[in-house]
């Protein structure tokens, strides 16, 4: 399965402030681009503590979209994700989707919620099982989804899109499971007391360090989009 890593940051890679403030960083119309991207894959993903402190939609909310929208995942090795979350109250009507390490619980169940169940690694789903879990389900379940007004370089993949927090994108990085990356800057400093886009990620070698070629960098407001692909 194809991944895409998207970011939305400050110029110094942070994705909120100290005390966890992070609506907005990034402008309107670079938020209008993540629609889109949304809209071109057939999931996104968050990791739980992203959805318990965010309590995202994760949805396509553009004027005129008629497709199907993309299943919303989340990484919960524990399944603590709270019915009162939109992720679960919309569950019977959108495609959602826990992987967890543990057995389905039935609280998120019979709320409509689909739960993966796959091995533990250092505590966290095994991301290379989590992919083939959802990439199998997805095949199941999920028709393709088409683009939405995309930009001229830009074609429908599929595949998954990652949307926070910082560790869930430092352990698929790490994984090397990341194949491109989007990356959406807002002209601000947050200084080092800010929330990092990617968490705690230890190399001791350059050479071992992820790397990624520039495809092209698009104004959008005041903003920039930068777009890479794995080299």
């Amino acid at each position: 399965m194809r991944v895409t890593l998207k970011l939305a940051t400050s110029l110094d890679g942070r994705i909120a402030t100290a005390a966890g403030e992070s609506k907005w960083i990034t402008g309107q119309k670079a938020r209008e681009e993540v629609h889109r991207l949304r809209a071109m894959h057939q999931a996104v993903l968050v990791g739980v503590e992203t959805a318990i402190a965010d309590d995202p939609e994760l949805t396509v909310r553009l004027p005129g979209f008629v497709a199907i929208q993309p299943a919303r995942v989340v990484l919960d090795s524990r399944q603590r994700l709270p019915i009162h979350t939109k992720l679960v109250q919309d569950a019977h009507r959108l495609d959602t989707v826990i992987i967890s390490t543990t057995a389905p619980n039935k609280r998120l169940t019979d709320a409509g919620v689909t739960v993966l169940q796959v091995d533990s690694q250092d505590a966290r789903p095994d991301l290379p099982q989590a992919l083939n879990a959802l990439s199998g389900w997805l095949n199941r379940k999920v028709s393709d989804r088409l683009p939405v007004a995309p930009p001229e370089d830009f074609t429908f993949e599929g595949g998954l899109m990652i949307e926070g927090g910082g560790q869930v994108a430092a352990s698929f990085l790490k994984a090397g499971l990341v194949d491109a990356i989007e990356w959406f800057r807002a002209p601000m400093i947050l200084g080092d007391e800010g929330r990092p886009a990617v968490g705690e990620f230890v190399l001791n070698r350059l050479a071992d360090a992820p790397r990624f070629k520039r495809l092209a960098v698009h104004e959008v407001g005041n903003d920039l989009w930068e777009r890479y692909e794995r080299l």
